[in-house]
């Protein structure tokens, strides 16, 4: 596949997630509520997740903003259910390293949030793509500390 098929994919995948979000809402005796927002451009997320034990069984988030805001918010959602805290949290290095193209690895199995390393070329954009990998962090340090 070249370049610009690629490319096309990728725009497609991030438009399916803004105009048909996943796991959009808020759950409502969630054990891990985070509001974040980009003062930037004006993105805001609510993410709130159902943890049991150390697993995330399910992750909503809620809010408004950008494509690129909105499509990550649903990505990271769809990739973190089922998956421990750490793992959670390794995603989200994995995709920080890919916001600053850098070396990265994120598996297939891990959803559609490789479409997004093209925002690692708008720098600023990159906060908009990061926002709710933020609060994931922000949310899981939170409960650590408690």
């Amino acid at each position: 596949m070249n370049f610009n098929n690629l490319n096309q994919l990728y725009r497609s995948v991030i438009m399916d997630h803004y105009k048909n979000p996943r796991n959009k809402g808020v759950i409502e005796d969630g054990t891990l509520t985070v509001d974040m927002n980009n003062p930037t451009c004006g993105d805001r997320i609510r993410l709130t997740l159902d943890v049991d034990g150390n697993v995330v069984k399910d992750a909503r988030f809620d809010g408004e903003g950008c494509s690129i805001s909105m499509s990550s918010a649903s990505m990271m959602t769809e990739a973190i259910k089922g998956k421990t805290l750490d793992e959670a949290l390794s995603i989200g290095d994995e995709f920080s390293k890919m916001m600053l193209g850098e070396d990265y690895n994120i598996p297939e199995e891990d959803g559609d949030i490789e479409a997004l390393s093209g925002v690692s070329q708008f720098p600023a954009r990159i906060k908009c793509a990061t926002l709710t990998w933020k609060a994931l962090e922000k949310g899981v340090k939170e409960s650590e500390s408690k």
